[in-house]
């Protein structure tokens, strides 16, 4: 694949990570979630919400570095062949994890809620493509 084209790719998958970024933020409103976790024990509520704050360090992280970085992401060297390596993992779980282990079913009440539920899906399998592209593309080197 041209690098080039393969860097505009990239840039967009960094932009994507905010988008899921902004998406994370409004899932607590969209399933009642302060309702579920007053009902747990403090450690696991506090442990939750560290989860997710952790969660979205890493979009923030995986993001900068795929929008800064491209360009290296791209040129298939050997650290931005590992990133890539990483984050065609880190996609392809999330998939698989969506698939076959939550079941989201009762959250989607909405056409909206359902209609961004397969926009998430579908960024996901954006992102899965665009670092195995890249990963490929490096090792092809």
């Amino acid at each position: 694949m041209n690098p080039q084209f393969l860097t505009v790719l990239l840039r967009i998958a960094g932009l994507c990570h905010l988008g899921l970024l902004c998406a994370g933020a409004s899932m607590p409103g969209a399933v009642d979630l302060q309702v579920h976790l007053r009902t747990l024990p403090p450690f696991i509520r506090r442990l939750f919400v560290v989860y997710f704050g952790f969660i979205g360090l890493i979009l923030i992280g995986f993001g900068s570095l795929t929008f800064f970085y491209a360009r290296v992401l791209a040129g298939g060297e050997p650290l931005g062949w590992a990133f890539c390596l990483l984050c065609t993992v880190f996609w392809a779980v999330r998939l698989i994890v969506a698939a076959f282990v939550l079941d989201v079913r009762p959250y989607l009440t909405t056409r909206l809620y359902r209609i961004g539920y397969w926009a998430l899906n579908v960024v996901f399998i954006y992102l899965l493509v665009v670092y195995a592209t890249a990963l490929l593309a490096g090792g092809a080197k």
